[in-house]
C-alpha cells in the first residue's frame, strides 16, 4: 500500500507515536509523518505509507491551518500552557483592540522560534538545552500569516484560526500578539484543521484506524499518490515516454511543455498513477527529477 493516510491526532501523545500506531495496523510497512504536532496539539497529521514517503517534502512544504486559543495577561517560558508562568499583568484591552492587533499579523512576518523547540542547536534539540538552563535564541526567519482570524473574544481568552506557511509557530503568534497589547499571552489549546489540502473530515482517530485494521479494510481510507498530491499541476505521459521516466531518463521541453509556474510537476502514466514528480530548470531546458516512484509496469 502507497499513499497518504490521515490521522486526527490525539491530544498527550507524541506523533512519533501516532506513526507507530499507523505502522502497527499496517504491520510493518515504511510510515512517515509530514509536519510534527506537539504533544499538546491535536488535529490533522498527514502521513506517508511505503512508497509515499519519497513525497513528504511536498507536504511539508504546504500551507497550514490552525485554531489556538490565546489566553491574554499571563506570559510562559514556552509560549504555552505547558510552561511555567514568568509574568502576569491585567489586561485592560476590549474586544476592538484585540481584533485591530491581531490584523497586523497578517502578511510576511519574522518570527524569533521560541527557546523550547525541536530545532536544533549544534545537533541539540533547544528544548532540551533550555530544560538543562543553557537556553539558546535562534535569530529570526521569515513566516506567512495568509489569514488570522479572530473568531472569538471572552476575556482573557482570544480564539484564532491561522492560516499559515510551514514554519510559523502559532504559540509564538499568540506571544507576540500579548507583546503587542502590552499584557503578555500564551496559547492554551491548538487543533490543526487543515495541512497541504487535507480537512480534518478525512481524517480518523486511532481508534477508528485500529478498528478498520482489524478488519483488513485500512486500504480503503489509504489515498493513492497521484491523489494526495491535490495541489500540484499534472500532465499524462505517453506510453513510451512513461517507459522512459520510470527508469529516470532524461526529460526535455521537447517531451512535456514547461508549466506555467516555478513549482513541481506531477507526471502521471496512463491510468494515472504517479511516475515521478519534476522541476523544470529554464535555462537547461530540461527537468529535474525530485523523485520517480517504483511501479512493476507503467502504460
Amino acid at each position: 500500500m502507497d499513499g497518504v493516510i490521515v490521522i486526527d491526532k490525539p491530544a498527550g501523545i507524541t506523533s512519533a507515536q501516532v506513526v507507530a500506531a499507523v505502522k502497527r495496523c499496517l504491520k510493518g510497512t515504511k510510515v512517515g509523518h509530514t509536519g510534527t504536532l506537539d504533544p499538546a496539539a491535536t488535529g490533522v497529521l498527514v502521513c506517508t505509507v511505503g512508497a509515499a514517503t519519497r513525497l513528504s517534502r511536498f507536504f511539508l512544504a504546504a500551507p497550514k491551518t490552525y485554531r489556538a486559543t490565546c489566553r491574554l495577561g499571563e506570559e510562559t517560558d514556552t509560549q504555552d500552557a505547558e510552561g511555567q508562568v514568568t509574568a502576569t499583568r491585567p489586561v485592560t484591552v476590549n474586544e476592538a483592540r484585540v481584533r485591530a492587533a491581531a490584523a497586523r499579523f497578517e502578511g510576511r512576518l519574522t518570527q524569533v522560534p521560541p527557546v523550547f523547540s525541536a530545532l536544533k542547536h549544534r545537533g541539540v534539540p533547544l528544548y532540551r538545552l533550555a530544560r538543562d538552563g543553557k537556553p539558546v535564541t535562534k535569530p529570526p526567519r521569515p513566516v506567512t500569516v495568509y489569514r488570522l482570524e479572530v473568531l472569538s473574544v471572552d476575556l482573557p481568552e482570544v480564539v484564532l484560526e491561522v492560516e499559515c506557511s510551514a514554519g510559523t509557530y502559532v504559540r509564538t503568534l499568540c506571544a507576540d500578539l500579548g507583546a503587542a497589547l502590552e499584557c503578555g499571552g500564551h496559547l492554551t489549546a491548538l487543533r490543526r484543521t487543515a495541512c497541504a489540502g487535507f480537512a480534518l473530515e478525512e481524517a480518523l482517530s486511532l481508534a477508528e484506524l485500529e478498528d478498520l485494521g482489524r478488519q483488513g479494510r485500512i486500504a480503503e481510507r489509504i489515498i493513492d499518490m497521484n491523489a494526495a498530491l491535490r495541489q500540484m499541476p499534472k500532465v499524462t505521459a505517453s506510453p513510451p515516454l512513461a517507459q522512459r521516466i520510470a527508469h529516470g531518463g532524461r526529460l526535455t521541453a521537447a517531451d512535456i511543455a514547461p508549466p506555467a509556474g516555478k513549482g513541481p510537476l506531477k507526471v502521471l502514466d496512463r491510468r494515472q498513477r504517479l511516475l515521478a514528480v519534476v522541476t523544470f530548470d529554464p535555462g537547461t531546458q530540461r527537468y529535474d527529477y525530485a523523485c520517480v516512484m517504483p511501479h512493476p509496469t507503467v502504460t
